[in-house]
């Protein structure tokens, strides 16, 4: 073990240069969506930077066993940090929001941030969206990006993007234990050990510094006030995303509640910008935002000519309003950072070339992703698909359902899935999308659920829109599937998934069947309600079978039956839509994709 510290410490030691190879651009005018602003872009590039980390710098870690690779090591580690979640306040010393500010001290990373020039990202829904298309476009302006999200699907270092990728393991171990034994070292009984997402928060933040980032965007994990990214005391610009109800043990029971926890993010005068929004959440952001001298903009959807035949990189309407949020933050960072004049911008409709290249290349997984199997042995390639969408809001089931419903109906033969690589990494993920003008195949398909939220979800709100919307469209599920979590709570890394566990509690899955039970049998007469004779057979592996949805004990049964499916009907295309939860989309993510 010591050898391995040893050699990322020769790896850190080393200076490790990055320089940018792009010639400076020159930015066209454009016509901001809402703002009263009139620049033009005067972009400057990052020079040649450089770092360094001592050996003491990097931190060893403490081996606790031979088994554990030094990656495992780590994710053992961070396991330990995972408590459940309460409200910040001051009955919970733990979790009291001023600690984090100790934490800072403890890891010298107070003036780091304080000259970090952060783009700050709240919001319900949408989130994640937004925040990648911010990195992407100021990435092809020519910025060295740092990009904080959550959750993760299958790694943890999907969470900390440097230009565009996945941090590589070997500068995550190194950074990793760099905070966590400085952390150990300093805590004590008055002041714990920082809790899982907070220790997550603190560790991009030190990535970011270390790494020299021209920009880092930052996405809230939860709520604004009270999470750990809101120690940043002086972003360049914030954004609300939609907002709708989600975490309300936490957050509020009302719009009001969660718009005011999500303000949190506001700062004296700088500047914010938001979407549209229910008049309970704007009335509470609009008066945060003047409490705080605020100037909080309203953007408008982002109108697809604007792209110039070009379409964006993440599918769904809803991100025109998510790459609208996008373009105003990049603007307003550009602005406030020194790279934009005060000229008029009226001149063109069009966006500048880097912000289309930004909005186009954008890849996000989770998110209306269309991933056939590639486990089948079928003659037909697309015998298996997953449309894998993580909408775990009543607001965002019903978006992911249009999504679906459009994306299985078209009727072009000559549609074709293509293959999009996010990284060069070992841990790689292929993304495969499908996008509006390229359509399903003709020919005989079944729809089928493949469903699980936490529990603190009310199926009762998710699954009578997600029914409806997709019934609006014609688009009717001949089975649903009710599966628990792969990955377990209170693990992080490959020792998180247990494929089989005898003693699973299914009672959750059980009442998510009893209400999509109710609501087909309250359908009856409405909708298509036959099941297909292709999915009648064969269900001994299920916990509990009824005339429209099963219950499996474990994933990897639901998947293998789905299989078994395909190889004896090879004449039908199975299209599964796996929603409810990003952790279940992780899942299925990580067993397809084995």
């Amino acid at each position: 073990m010591e050898l391995i510290f040893k050699r990322l410490s020769q790896t850190t030691n080393s200076s490790i240069s990055f320089q940018s190879s792009k010639s400076q651009p020159h930015l066209p005018l454009f016509t901001l969506l809402l703002s009263p602003f009139r620049q033009t872009l005067s972009v400057s590039f990052p020079i040649q930077t450089s770092i360094a980390m001592t050996d003491q710098e990097v931190g060893k870690g403490s081996p606790k066993s031979s088994s554990l690779s030094p990656y495992e090591e780590a994710m053992e580690a961070l396991s330990s940090l995972i408590v459940r979640r309460t409200r910040a306040d001051a009955s919970n010393v733990g979790d009291q929001f001023n600690l984090l500010f100790d934490y800072l001290k403890m890891l010298d990373l107070e003036e780091s941030i304080a000259n970090m020039k952060v783009i700050h990202v709240a919001g319900t829904k949408g989130k994640g969206s937004t925040c990648t298309f911010t990195e992407s476009i100021l990435r092809n302006c020519g910025f060295r990006t740092g990009l904080f999200t959550s959750p993760h699907l299958i790694d943890i270092r999907e969470r900390f993007r440097l230009d565009g990728m996945e941090i590589c393991e070997e500068k995550f171990l190194a950074y990793f234990w760099w905070c966590y034994d400085r952390l150990k070292e300093k805590t004590d009984d008055n002041i714990p050990m920082p809790t899982y997402f907070r220790f997550l928060a603190l560790l991009g933040f030190k990535i970011f510094a270390a790494e020299q980032v021209d920009v880092a965007i930052m996405e809230v994990g939860l709520g604004g006030k009270y999470d750990a990214t809101n120690v940043v005391q002086a972003p360049i610009v914030c954004g609300i995303t939609s907002l709708g109800y989600d975490h309300m043990e936490i957050l509020g029971n009302t719009l009001g509640e969660i718009a005011g926890e999500k303000a949190g993010i506001f700062k004296n005068r700088i500047p914010a910008f938001t979407v549209p929004q229910p008049e309970e959440a704007m009335h509470v952001l609009e008066e945060k935002a003047s409490q705080l001298n605020v100037p909080l903009q309203v953007v408008t959807p982002l109108d697809a000519k604007s792209l110039n035949g070009s379409r964006l990189g993440l599918e769904g309407e809803h991100q025109y309003v998510n790459a609208a949020l996008a373009i105003a933050l990049c603007f307003t960072w550009l602005k406030r950072t020194g790279h934009v004049g005060d000229i008029d911008l009226e001149q063109t409709d069009t966006l500048p070339e880097q912000f289309i290249k930004g909005l186009t290349s954008a890849s996000l997984q989770g998110r209306a992703q269309i991933v056939p199997d590639q486990h089948i042995n079928s003659e037909k390639s697309n015998g298996l698909v997953f449309f894998l969408d993580g909408a775990h809001s009543p607001e965002s089931m019903e978006v992911c359902a249009r999504w679906f419903s459009l994306a299985i109906t078209e009727n072009n033969p000559d549609q074709t899935l293509f293959h999009q690589q996010l990284d060069n990494s070992k841990f790689s993920h292929e993304v495969v999308k499908t996008h509006n003008g390229e359509r399903v195949p003709q020919g005989k398909s079944t729809q089928i659920l493949l469903f699980n939220c936490l529990t603190v979800r009310d199926p009762h709100l998710l699954l009578p829109r997600l029914m409806k919307t997709c019934a609006d469209h014609g688009v009717y599920f001949k089975k649903a599937l009710f599966v628990p979590s792969l990955s377990v709570f209170n693990k992080v890394g490959p020792q998180a998934f247990t494929l089989s566990d005898s003693k699973v509690d299914l009672s959750w899955q059980f009442n998510l069947q009893r209400v999509w039970e109710n609501l087909m049998q309250s359908s009856k007469g409405k909708i298509a309600d036959t099941v297909s004779e292709e999915l009648k057979d064969d269900l001994e592996t299920s916990a509990s079978n009824c005339e429209h949805s099963t219950v499996f004990p474990s994933l990897p049964l639901a998947i293998k039956w789905l299989r078994d499916r395909v190889q004896q009907n090879q004449s039908i295309r199975f299209q599964v839509l796996v929603t409810g939860s990003l952790h279940l989309v992780g899942d299925v993510l990580n067993l397809v994709k084995k």
